[in-house]
């Protein structure tokens, strides 16, 4: 047996840069799996902090390092009436799943994180591709 066979071998993978849909669908999923850290931060009852890089020059040595900043992420979830809602969005606005429908109906604070995982799988799964392109679409009309 060859050694190369023991490997698994693919074609090699499409550029997300090269396919808007791609693009915008990674954008979104990466939006997605910062509210699921959030979230299950909130769950277990612990405080949560997302970080950014930023090259920054050092004072004593003078060289260029890169700095950890903590920035601000907002919540996609709330709470009203004792029950949570989680509204997805892209490009600073809330997307419209269904006919004047933005908001996913959690319930009880427990179910947070399953329904960020469902919206994570049919995001994978391209169901919210035509939502993205239409906001998308919106914003190129408005510059």
């Amino acid at each position: 047996m060859s050694i190369l066979k023991s490997l698994n071998l693919s074609a090699r993978p499409e550029k997300t840069s090269e396919n808007p849909i791609l693009k915008r669908r990674e954008k979104l999923l990466a939006k997605l799996d910062q509210q699921l850290a959030m979230a299950e931060a909130h769950v277990a009852g612990e405080t949560f902090t997302a970080y950014r890089e930023k090259w920054q020059k050092n004072p004593e040595t003078g060289q260029q390092e890169k700095v950890r900043i903590p920035k601000n992420v907002a919540k996609w979830f709330f709470k009203r009436n004792n029950q949570y809602f989680f509204e997805v969005r892209y490009a600073n606005r809330a997307l419209e799943l269904s006919r004047n429908n933005h908001v996913i109906e959690v319930g009880e604070q427990g179910n947070l994180t399953t329904v960020i995982r469902t919206v994570i799988d049919a995001t994978v799964a391209g169901e919210l591709d035509p939502l993205l392109e239409k906001v998308s679409t919106n914003l190129s009309k408005k510059k």
